[in-house]
């Protein structure tokens, strides 16, 4: 999951190299926090939250084919 979410936010940013992706693993599911750079905050929030909602989805639906949940957030 950790490496999915990276490659979509290294796509979308102006700054990849500032991408920072952390998982955390807890018993009942996995928590993945997504750092950029404070400029391409924008770029992967999107219009209304519709990128952020779209990565969300597109994990959400990659972790349930391995029996897992995971959660997405987008840190500061």
């Amino acid at each position: 999951m950790k490496e999915l979410v990276e490659y979509i936010a290294r796509a979308l940013v102006d700054n990849p190299d500032q991408v920072q992706v952390t998982e955390v693993d807890n018993e009942k599911s996995n928590i993945i926090e997504l750092r950029v750079a404070p400029e391409d905050m924008g770029k992967v929030i999107g219009k209304q939250g519709k990128i952020a909602q779209s990565i969300r989805t597109l994990t959400k639906a990659t972790a349930a084919k391995e029996g897992k949940r995971v959660t997405v957030e987008i840190m500061r």
